[in-house]
């Protein structure tokens, strides 16, 4: 009989260490968009008192999608952080139809990047006649093009936009993996030509790193054309509640505002922010709020950094005493979009450097957060993920001890 690390009536055994923890990458999965899918996984290294991440799982043809986290977590073992289906159905989805045009498919699951603009372009809309595309016409600085227009609401009529960039669906051009001991990263290289449906070319790097503590994203953008143009970059991670009970969940926003949307279904941008404070849209409480029930589909803006600079949100599950912490740590993120409908278990968080609609006259020309990159010069999105037990946290202490 063992008692407290004690042994009475046999020899004592020493405990067994925790496992060596290693890290690997594989490409052995699914082709998703004329490649194959990416999964970067470590050993779980602690003995099972803490949460740790585990694995990512990446499609760098759907421009990097991050397409599935997993992490321990005590009490539940290795549980999936993102509402997205097997690779396989994902492979049946994501098939460039008529429901995938533009890779739609790819940011209603996992984690699309999107470049060069976040959330909705909105203006008038032609048809092309050779291809029946429906376009639409983004102004900038004096200078025109044409955006190919893939998306509307739901509602009969309701008007089209072009939404979430042009990596949707896009292939890299090179991959590389490197794993050690305890951690993997994997970075992927896109060259985005104009093609007329842009202000300029563009290279841009991903690179996804996971350990235990941390999965980190990071994106950098080039011009590469011989004119400026504006870029905007985001992500649309579907952060799954372990418990599958919208009730449960607690989000943390640092934000002062919200962006007036003209209704639920356009989701389009009227120019006016309205104050959270007061109403059930404010998640400035450091132990977050509840969702309230209805659907949830806004941009927060007029962010609250910390002492290093991030814009730090949080989503909480308190029947599974998890929290996902979103650190956003570049400065050109003005703004997080959050998604969450009423019958669904996960809360979309999306930080992004633009307003949606950020070309708009409802702007009447205030900077919207959209990035001028003059020819040659870059632009880096990066964004932190880490998780903590909301039990176990040191809330209501400045600054916050796990904070980055």
């Amino acid at each position: 009989m063992v008692i407290a690390g004690w042994s009475f009536g046999c020899k004592s055994r020493p405990s067994a260490p925790p496992p060596t923890p290693t890290a690997t990458a594989s490409a052995n999965l699914p082709d998703i968009g004329g490649q194959k899918a990416i999964e970067l996984r470590r050993l779980q290294s602690g003995v099972g008192a803490t949460p740790e991440f585990l694995s990512v799982t990446l499609l760098p043809g759907r421009g990097m999608n991050v397409f599935q986290i997993t992490a321990y977590l005590p009490g539940r073992g290795e549980v999936s952080l993102l509402a997205s289906p097997s690779l396989d159905v994902a492979a049946k989805i994501m098939n460039g139809g008529p429901d995938d045009q533009q890779g739609n498919k790819s940011f209603s699951m996992g984690g699309a990047l999107l470049f060069p603009f976040a959330n909705r372009l909105v203006g008038p809309i032609t048809v092309d006649k050779k291809s029946g595309e429906r376009i639409l016409t983004a102004t900038w600085h004096g200078r025109s093009v044409p955006v190919i227009a893939n998306s509307h609401g739901k509602q009969p009529g309701a008007p089209w936009c072009a939404m979430h960039g042009q990596m949707l669906a896009a292939k890299a051009d090179n991959v590389s993996i490197k794993a050690d001991s305890d951690s993997a990263e994997t970075t992927a290289e896109y060259r985005l030509p104009a093609n007329g449906h842009w202000f300029s070319d563009n290279d841009v790097k991903v690179t996804i790193a996971l350990d235990r503590d941390t999965v980190t994203a990071t994106m950098t953008a080039t011009n590469r054309g011989d004119k400026a143009e504006p870029v905007g970059i985001g992500w649309h991670p579907y952060f799954q509640l372990p418990t599958g009970i919208r009730a449960n969940a607690r989000v943390r926003i640092s934000s002062a505002m919200r962006v007036e949307v003209n209704n639920y279904d356009d989701v389009f941008p009227t120019g006016k922010l309205l104050s959270v404070a007061g109403t059930q849209y404010d998640f400035n409480a450091l132990e977050g709020g509840p969702l309230p029930d209805t659907l949830v589909d806004d941009s927060y803006v007029d962010l609250t950094r910390n002492a290093q600079g991030n814009v730090v949100s949080e989503i909480r599950d308190l029947g599974a005493n998890y929290g996902m912490r979103i650190s956003a740590m570049s400065p050109q993120i003005r703004a997080i979009q959050v998604y969450s409908p009423v019958d669904k278990s996960f809360v979309a968080l999306e930080p992004q450097f633009n307003y949606g609609d950020p070309f708009g006259k409802e702007w009447k020309g205030a900077d919207t957060g959209m990035v001028t990159l003059a020819p040659g010069e870059s632009v880096t999105w990066k964004v932190r993920l880490q998780l903590f037990q909301p039990a176990n946290d040191m809330v209501g202490q400045a600054p916050h001890p796990n904070f980055q």
